[in-house]
């Protein structure tokens, strides 16, 4: 059996609020650790039926990037669901909702800029 390893340092500020977050992968072709601005972690609890999550991002995470980076893990999810379940249908659903939201964020934002 093989081994892949994922480490996460999470660097903090005084008020424990992230100033920096770097990963690494053992199986990647990277030399060096990756920055992120936020990152999001999901554990499937089979004893319990719950999902553990584990969300972070930095203080200069901007509010756009957060918006970008919820619509590609909407995105992403549905495809995931579809490979996993082949629910077509469902992970449509998923992703005409991820692209509402996408609009709606945008013209909120277009009307603060007004």
């Amino acid at each position: 059996m093989q081994k892949s390893t994922i480490t996460i340092d999470v660097l903090l500020d005084n008020n424990k609020i992230p100033e920096q977050i770097n990963w690494q992968a053992s199986d990647s072709s990277a030399d060096m650790s990756q920055k992120a601005k936020a990152m999001a972690i999901a554990f499937w609890d089979g004893l319990d039926k719950t999902a553990l999550r584990i969300d972070l991002w930095t203080k200069d995470m901007m509010m756009d990037e957060m918006a970008d980076f919820y619509y590609q893990m909407i995105m992403g999810m549905a495809d995931s669901f579809k490979r996993a379940t082949q629910q077509e249908g469902l992970a449509d659903d998923m992703k005409k909702f991820a692209k509402l939201f996408n609009e709606k964020f945008r013209a909120i934002q277009m009307q603060e800029q007004k």
